[in-house]
């Protein structure tokens, strides 16, 4: 990866949380040595009896998984796992009981690493410091040394990172609509806004009414439209760090107001949805299906979301996907913002649960293990012939979509490692979007604060990040001008923005000293 510097539905049973429900099951195959060998990757794996895992993990669903999935795995592993599976919703007040009070498990979720509870627990010590141990693991190994620190707190890595896609987003247009107008497929923001300008102007519909807008985007500077285009201006993510030691927030970059520029030039010459700002992801997405704009920036792999929202309404709709737009045409310029570094949180061994390295190993083993071909594809598809089938390409069609949420959904969001595998969604538009997705990581501006912390922000970084977001939204709806703009910047140095800058220097020299 390029790395640019121009830039953690049941409810938690007690039982399952006591440290008399994880600690005793796990000695069947863990700490009996007459019963474990060295195996060639370095880890512990049981002759006989299978090694009992407690995990205490996140769930995106309605309801746990039900059938044989989890048999499966544990049998593909040589284990017998005992989930305490935590409400998405909850997870926060959950974690950070069950951290208060030490009842965990062998292996804790932790996907809210900006939660303070979460990082003073991580450098208190509770939890194994697990780098050391990664490489004598084969899959483990493979884990990027960018992806390594940027999961690391104060330098030092206590459990092991979920690798999600480094930076999945871009631009999505209609190419039936291009086709239509005689557009070519744009490369540069120049001509991304020629295609804006005639979705607006040209009747791309044919339905011989003014009716659409080139842009439909809704009201988040993040995920929506303005981020992915900043990149393509070379704004930094989040943060730039300059090789004197300096930290400068994004907005105060030559590529953040030109991003707002852009967006202030769609709305002034009308090419984006007047109420882009208070327009929820879904009304957005339903827009776009509904044939009121024919230029969506976000993740790629929202477009097979989209074309299946336009069957019945837009069924002659065509799309294509766009990953490598610039504001000047060069191809040395391409950058994409990396979404958290490409972490989705850690996988993490806390010791009163995990006693010594020995059962360390063995724990990371099965994390090794659920990153294997075969794991991934029970644990994204389901099982061959009763979730899905599969044909010579890899290419995986849902059997029944009903069963395949009730009995592997719950599981996907457990996967220690989402991208880079072979078997895929036999989806064409999927097929591409993941594609591009790969292809983004040459080109991602990583977070340089990602892992760092600041105490000013932790406790007052939501609160001044809304003097920035707003100041924004009026730039780009014109209540404001540029030093209107740059008042606000200075409001939120002078509110505690100044102390966020230097905290993240002195922690940033610190981490890389």
């Amino acid at each position: 990866m390029k790395f640019k510097m121009k830039q953690v539905g049941v409810l938690l049973l007690a039982s399952v949380f006591l440290l008399s429900a994880c600690g005793g099951a796990k000695n069947n195959g863990a700490a009996d040595a007459s019963n474990a060998k060295t195996g060639a990757n370095g880890g512990n794996a049981a002759v006989d009896k299978p090694v009992n895992i407690t995990w205490m993990n996140i769930l995106h669903t309605a309801s746990t998984p039900t059938g044989k999935v989890q048999s499966l795995i544990e049998e593909k592993t040589n284990t017998k796992i005992k989930f305490s599976w935590v409400p998405d919703a909850s997870k926060e007040e959950r974690i950070n009981t069950a951290l208060a009070s030490n009842s965990l498990a062998d292996i804790v979720t932790l996907t809210i690493l900006d939660n303070s509870s979460v990082r003073n627990a991580l450098k208190s010590g509770m939890f194994w410091e697990v780098e050391p141990y990664l490489d004598e693991f084969p899959n483990l190994a493979t884990i990027s040394e960018d992806k390594r620190r940027s999961a690391s707190i104060a330098g030092k890595l206590y459990g092991v990172p979920f690798q999600k896609d480094v930076a999945r987003n871009g631009v999505i247009i209609r190419k039936d609509w291009l086709d239509k107008l005689g557009l070519p497929v744009p490369k540069t923001t120049d001509e991304l806004m020629d295609v804006a300008k005639a979705f607006t102007e040209q009747d791309p519909d044919g339905n011989g009414v003014k009716d659409t807008v080139g842009f439909i985007d809704r009201n988040d500077l993040i995920y929506g439209a303005f981020k992915t285009l900043g990149s393509y201006f070379g704004t930094p993510n989040y943060w730039q760090h300059s090789e004197d030691g300096k930290m400068t927030p994004e907005f105060e970059t030559e590529g953040y107001v030109k991003a707002m520029d852009f967006m202030k030039a769609t709305y002034d010459n009308g090419y984006i949805n007047k109420d882009f700002a208070v327009t929820a992801k879904t009304d957005q997405q339903e827009g776009f299906a509904q044939g009121k704009a024919g230029i969506y920036v976000g993740a790629l792999f929202d477009g097979k979301n989209l074309l299946n929202l336009a069957k019945g309404i837009q069924d002659d709709m065509e799309l294509v996907l766009v990953n490598n737009i610039t504001s000047t045409g060069n191809e040395s310029d391409r950058a994409i913002w990396a979404g958290n570094n490409g972490i989705g949180g850690l996988l993490a061994f806390p010791k009163s649960e995990v006693k010594d390295e020995a059962e360390l190993k063995q724990v990371l083993k099965f994390v090794n293990d659920l990153m294997d071909d075969d794991i991934y594809a029970l644990m994204t598809y389901g099982i061959e012939g009763v979730h899905y089938s599969i044909d010579g390409d890899m290419a995986v069609t849902i059997l029944d979509n009903d069963l395949w949420k009730q009995e592997v959904q719950p599981f996907a969001s457990s996967r220690p490692k989402e991208p880079g595998y072979k078997i895929h969604d036999a989806d064409p538009l999927k097929v591409e979007a993941t594609k591009l997705i790969l292809e983004n990581e040459e080109f991602a501006v990583l977070n340089p604060v990602y892992s760092l912390e600041s105490e000013t922000y932790t406790t007052m970084g939501s609160e001044l990040q809304k003097i920035i977001t707003d100041a924004t939204y009026k730039y780009i709806l014109g209540s404001i001008d540029l030093n209107g703009f740059k008042a606000e910047v200075e409001k939120w140095k002078k509110s505690g923005g100044s102390k966020i800058i230097s905290e993240y220097e002195a922690a940033y020299k610190e981490a890389n000293s």
